[in-house]
């Protein structure tokens, strides 16, 4: 839009207006959550007193039990999720155009539907003999992987709609297997893609609420439902503690996912991006 505007002082108002609108939308309840989280006392506009007991107490217990859980469950979530993206991707590329639309349809639907219902409906289906596993953590980590698979899925498509066919045919008239072509030339070609799915898979099921508060057992109550339930008993500085610490815990898993690159990788991914 700014290349619309020839005035410089109306491009930088224009951005100075963006600027406030995200501090608005974005910060400001990031700065109140922080803010509720060291509350003592909140009967003006701003905390009466301060104090970091609910941050502490959130560190222990089952507070931090359910941040645990949430880390947990988000970690092997995403791990499967890749994998069941990434080889739908792979293997959809081979067949025609109104079955590559069918297994689209497939791995996009949750998507569509309201996570309750994903949880619902997967409550309502493990439910009996032979595959009866409400109550048991294995269903929370089906509920998130349902979830979130359609992420890892769009991403290996994309990935693979950038791939050169001639580098994996290459690799095969050289002499290499299919599995010794997948393994060292498509997969490293699709890195960067798969990991940006696991860092967006890894922060939808830490935070994820909706399907999970249908289907958790007493053991395992994620974050997110722990949260829902501190608030819901009327103490919100506790949740906020709980959602500071579970915000915090998110990204240095996202920074960790991150720092995983090396240099090297990261110069490589940026020539490839470039080409």
């Amino acid at each position: 839009m700014s290349e619309l505007i020839h005035s410089r002082g109306a491009r930088r108002l224009l951005a100075g207006a963006g600027m406030i609108v995200t501090a608005i939308v974005f910060g400001l309840p990031l700065l109140t959550l922080i803010l509720a989280s060291i509350a003592g006392e909140w009967t003006r506009a701003l905390p009466s007193t301060l104090t970091v007991a609910h941050l502490r107490a959130a560190l222990g217990g089952a507070q931090r039990a359910a941040l645990w859980h949430s880390l947990a469950t988000g970690l092997v979530a995403t791990i499967v999720a890749l994998v069941l993206g990434a080889w739908g991707a792979l293997a959809s590329r081979r067949y025609p155009a109104p079955v590559r639309r069918g297994i689209d349809a497939l791995f996009l639907m949750p998507v569509a539907i309201p996570s309750v219902s994903i949880g619902l409906a997967l409550l309502v289906a493990f439910s009996h003999p032979p595959l009866l596993l409400n109550g048991t953590v294995v269903l929370v980590v089906i509920t998130h992987v349902v979830l979130i698979t359609a992420y890892a899925y769009t991403s290996a498509q994309a990935g693979i709609a950038r791939l050169p066919p001639s580098v994996e045919e290459m690799a095969g008239s050289l002499g290499a297997a299919p599995s010794r072509v997948l393994v060292r030339v498509t997969l490293p070609l699709l890195l960067p893609h798969l990991r940006a799915a696991a860092a967006l898979g890894l922060a939808l099921s830490m935070g994820e609420l909706g399907a999970t508060i249908m289907i958790y057992p007493p053991g395992w109550i994620t974050a997110p439902v722990e949260i829902f339930s501190l608030t819901d008993r009327g103490s919100l500085f506790a949740g906020a503690a709980v959602s500071v610490w579970l915000l915090a815990t998110t990204f240095a898993a996202l920074r960790l996912l991150d720092r995983r690159r090396s240099p090297r990788r990261v110069a490589l991914e940026r020539r490839r991006s470039g080409a």
